[in-house]
C-alpha cells in the first residue's frame, strides 16, 4: 500500500483537480463541444488512480518458491487488513513450478529464490507476458542437521560438494571426514522445480547436479525437510535461513568454509555477503498487465513499501532503504 505521505499527496491533488474541473465547467458553460471534451479528459484519467475512498476487491493470484513464501503471506497478510476484499491466496509450487504458471498468464506474482531462467524468460516473451523483477529481501541457505549430531562443527564448500555432488559415492560420515563416526548418511533436499536447489547446485555443485539415489528424499515443502532432518540423528539437508530460524531449537546450523574459515549464517553475515557463497537475493515477479488491476499495483506498492520491517520479522534479512527505493521506483 502507499505510504501515509504518498496517499496525503495522491488525495489533495484529487481535491485540487476536483476543484480545477468546477471551475473550468463553470467558466466553459457556454463553450463549444471540443473545449469542454479537453477540459473533461485530465479528470476522467486521474479517475482511475487508486485511492483510500476507492473499495478494492479481486483475487490475486501468488505461486511459486517455498522460501519467499513466508515474505508473501505476512505482506498479503498485513495488505488484507487494509483491504479485506482483496483475496490474495499464495501458493508453494517451487520457483520452477511458479514460473511455469506465471508464463502461461494463470498468476499475477511469481516468487523467485533465485532469477527467472534464460529459457523461462524466453517462454513469457513468446506467451506476450512483461513482467517487472523486484528484489525484496536477502536469504543465507542454510545447512543443517540434527540437534543429536554432537560431531559436526562445521564443512568446507568442497566437502559439501563430496557429499551432495551427483555420483557421489560417499554413503558415510566417515567417507567425508577419517575421525566421523561410520554411520550411513541420510540426505534430503528440495526438489528439482526448487530455486534453492537451483542456488546450491550452482554454488556449490557447480552445476553439475544433486545426487539422486536410495538415500536422498526429495522435497518443495521445506516444513517436510525440517522434520526429516531433525528426527534424523545422521541427517543433512539445506534450505532458507528463516525455516532455520523457525526451527532452531530442534536442527543445529553447519557453518561454511567457503575459504575464509567457517561463517555461520546470521543476519549480519548474509547482509554483509561473508556468508558465502550462500548469501543470495530473493525476488518478486509481476506480470505488467495485472499491474493495471488497482488491486494488483496498490498490493504491489504495499509488498515493496513495507517488506524490510517484515523481512526481520519472518527470519530473512532487509535491503537497505535505499535499493527499496530504487525497487519502488519500478513499479512508477
Amino acid at each position: 500500500m502507499l505510504n501515509r505521505k504518498s496517499f496525503k499527496g495522491i488525495l489533495m491533488s484529487a481535491m485540487v483537480a476536483a476543484m480545477v474541473f468546477t471551475a473550468a465547467c463553470g467558466n466553459n458553460a457556454n463553450s463549444g463541444n471540443e473545449e469542454g471534451a479537453a477540459t473533461n479528459a485530465p479528470t476522467n484519467a486521474a479517475s482511475n488512480a487508486p485511492s483510500g475512498d476507492v473499495k478494492l476487491s479481486g483475487e490475486i493470484k501468488v505461486d511459486g518458491s517455498s522460501t519467499v513464501f513466508p515474505l508473501t503471506e505476512a505482506a498479503a497478510e498485513e495488505f488484507n487488513k487494509e483491504h479485506p476484499d482483496v483475496r490474495v491466496p499464495v501458493g508453494v509450487s517451487g520457483t520452477g513450478g511458479g514460473f511455469k504458471q506465471f508464463c502461461a498468464g494463470e498468476i499475477a506474482i511469481a516468487d523467485a529464490s533465485r532469477p527467472i531462467k534464460d529459457e523461462e524468460a524466453t517462454v513469457c516473451k513468446d506467451a506476450g507476458i512483461e513482467y517487472t523483477e523486484l528484489t525484496v529481501a536477502f536469504d543465507g541457505l542454510s545447512v543443517v542437521v540434527s540437534k543429536d549430531n554432537d560431531f559436526i562443527d562445521h564443512l568446507t564448500v568442497e566437502e559439501l560438494n563430496k557429499i551432495f555432488v551427483t555420483g557421489s559415492t560417499v554413503k558415510t560420515w566417515k567417507d567425508v571426514r577419517d575421525t566421523w563416526p561410520a554411520e550411513p548418511i541420510v540426505f534430503f533436499s528440495p526438489g528439482a522445480d526448487s530455486g534453492t536447489y537451483d542456488y546450491f547446485n550452482e554454488a556449490i555443485l557447480d552445476k553439475a547436479g544433486i545426487r539422486n539415489d536410495e538415500a536422498i528424499t526429495f522435497s518443495e515443502d521445506d516444513n517436510a525437510l525440517v522434520q526429516g532432518v531433525s528426527g534424523s540423528k545422521y541427517g543433512i539437508g539445506y534450505f532458507g535461513f528463516a525455516y532455520f530460524e523457525e526451527n532452531a531449537d530442534k536442527l543445529k546450523v553447519v557453518p561454511i568454509d567457503g575459504g575464509s574459515g567457517p561463517i555461520a549464517p546470521t543476519y549480519d553475515t548474509i547482509k554483509d555477503g561473508s556468508y558465502a557463497p550462500l548469501s543470495r537475493p530473493l525476488f518478486i515477479y509481476l506480470n505488467n498487465k495485472e499491474l493495471e488491476r488497482p488491486e494488483v499495483k496498490e498490493f504491489a506498492n504495499y509488498y515493496i513499501n513495507n517488506i524490510g520491517p517484515l523481512a526481520g520479522e519472518v527470519g530473512y534479512v532487509a535491503l537497505p532503504d535505499e535499493q527499496y527505493a530504487t525497487e519502488a521506483a519500478k513499479l512508477q
